[in-house]
């Protein structure tokens, strides 16, 4: 009863840390900065493309002359589902009629499944969050996603420096899923965005051979969430248990001797359950000013081959915003039960339970995060005059994501509990262990000079999760991705090009019962991030993308 009511309290701390689960999206990098790197799988260090060279690899930029302007668009489309389903043998404490899986008739009396059903989870649209508004915006159904991007770039006469400033988006990812949609419980609305709208650049011709280059990028933080909660747990199972088995006969006629004796818990009005929603949450948290920098390097000795590296640096954030709960009756009607009884009064000073639940809650909350560094090298070789190919190798420090920490803005009752059972829990922070992984990845790509005037392009850049197995859930779409790009390039004239993209993203992920303690665990310990507690999951991601790019030079 204890760990019951304590984590019931820490409603808050489980927007936490679904909102750290939030972060993980990053994986899903470099899809929102420069149509033609997508084409060639990434693999462009050695061969930055335009002035994207400032995120690429910002030597890149001395291969620009004059004034030179991009203006990018992209189009994205995506197919994401979630598929549960119940392994033999499954339930919670002796009750299987969870309505994701179960296909029998709603509040039937019947403790176990008569019939299972596989339920299926589709994101619906993508969800944009209006920083000036503060405010979740879901795009029109069934309409592709439209992202503009854009840079300059500068080289005076006879210098050996260029300048450049670029607006592009490292990092953007947002799903909507219908109100009775199964995966609800890990984000009906989830946002995570991060646009880089000013990165002042240079480069300096060190030789004829080698530039140097340098960026700093100002950029826009935010991560948001919007979800149920619920915790299928045998803890709970325990209270529907004492509801519905001892307290049945006691719910017309209640006297003092059951009062004292179940202390009151027989008088609640609604009983918790495994499989019933706990409350509606929604948070949001954003930095407006998180810089970077980027060093590259690029040295091309000849025509046929050129070697280029890129260190991007970490961002040390503060993100700062506001949770907002609802709690539904399950709870607060236990709490109350518990109150209407002389021994639940005393149970509920000698344990430290709060004495109140109400309906609404919020307040602020920060979390410390860093934007993780990220190294990549590459060459690009030509075979013949018109065949050349480029592969790079690249790292991402995730490993830095052991942890999460949240802090709250007041010392909250129900952590000053919790502290006892978790040495990561203050009265007013919590710290959520993560474990990620740094992995390498590779990026392959080929261009293909058919004429003086057009060049095609072809890619491939299989991603390796940084997520480990115990802590996949069906929050992050995307592991182990695998991106094929395709595209060309038609040039007018020397001095303008015009660049068509097609991009498809593919994941696939297989979550079996009880195997992740961040979506189907089960067991007493696994309260808060288990919502699909004994089922396995299949996720099934496909991402389209069409990009187009105007280049010119002044």
């Amino acid at each position: 009863m204890k760990q019951i009511t304590a984590r019931f309290g820490l409603l808050a701390i489980a927007v936490s840390v679904l909102l750290g689960q939030q972060a993980q999206a990053a994986l899903g990098q470099n899809i929102g900065v420069d149509i033609r790197a997508l084409a060639m799988g990434n693999a462009v260090t050695a061969d930055p493309p335009g002035v994207s060279a400032v995120h690429y690899n910002p030597a890149g930029l001395a291969r620009l002359d004059g004034l030179q302007t991009d203006v990018q668009s992209l189009v994205v489309d995506f197919n994401i589902r979630t598929d549960f389903n119940a392994p033999a043998g499954f339930n919670v404490f002796g009750y299987s009629d969870d309505p994701v899986v179960c296909d029998d008739q709603p509040n039937d009396g019947e403790p176990l499944c008569s019939q299972f059903k596989q339920g299926v989870s589709k994101v619906e649209s993508p969800v944009l969050w209006i920083p000036v508004a503060k405010k979740f915006i879901k795009w029109p159904k069934d309409l592709p996603l439209v992202a503009p991007l854009g840079g300059v770039s500068y080289r005076p006469p006879g210098s050996k420096f260029t300048f450049a400033t670029a607006f592009y988006a490292p990092l953007v990812a947002g799903l909507g899923r219908p109100d009775d949609d199964p995966g609800n419980f890990m984000g009906r609305q989830v946002v995570i965005e991060r646009f880089t709208y000013l990165s002042p650049s240079v480069a300096y011709q060190v030789t004829d051979n080698l530039a140097l280059g340098a960026s700093i990028g100002l950029s826009y933080q935010m991560i948001g969430l919007d979800t149920k909660l619920r915790f299928p747990n045998d803890l709970i199972g325990v209270l529907r248990l004492v509801d519905e088995e001892i307290c049945a006969p006691f719910k017309q006629n209640p006297n003092i001797v059951t009062d004292l004796l179940l202390f009151g818990a027989c008088n609640t009005k609604e009983s918790l359950d495994p499989f019933k929603p706990l409350a509606n949450m929604q948070v949001a948290l954003e930095d407006t000013l998180s810089p970077t920098y980027n060093l590259g390097l690029l040295w091309e000795p000849n025509d046929t081959f050129g070697f280029g590296m890129v260190y991007q640096s970490k961002a040390d954030m503060k993100l700062r915003g506001r949770y907002m709960l609802d709690n539904l009756p399950g709870a607060p009607d236990l709490i109350n039960g518990l109150n209407s009884s002389v021994t639940g009064k005393i149970l509920i000073a000698l344990l430290g339970f709060p004495s109140f639940i109400p309906p609404k809650e919020e307040g602020i909350v920060t979390m410390n995060l860093e934007y993780p560094a990220h190294f990549q090298a590459g060459i690009k070789y030509k075979l013949f005059p018109e065949l050349q190919f480029n592969v790079d190798i690249g790292w991402t420090d995730y490993a830095a994501w052991d942890s999460f920490t949240f802090q709250f803005d007041r010392n909250v009752s129900a952590l000053g509990i919790a502290k006892l059972l978790d040495g990561g829990i203050t009265s007013n922070s919590i710290a959520i262990p993560l474990k990620f992984k740094s992995p390498w990845n590779l990026g392959f790509g080929m261009q293909y000079d058919m004429t003086d005037r057009l060049r095609l392009r072809l890619g491939y850049e299989p991603r390796k999760s940084a997520i480990p197995d115990y802590r996949r859930n069906p929050l992050v779409p995307l592991n182990n991705t695998q991106l094929f790009g395709t595209g060309l390039t038609y040039r007018f004239d020397r001095d303008t090009e015009l660049d068509l993209s097609a991009v498809f993203l593919r994941s696939r992920d297989n979550i079996p019962a009880n195997t992740s303690g961040l979506a189907n665990q089960t067991g007493v310990n696994n309260l808060l991030l288990n919502p699909y507690a004994g089922l396995d999951i299949r996720t099934h991601a496909k991402i389209s993308v069409l990009g187009l790019a105007y280049r010119t030079r002044w």
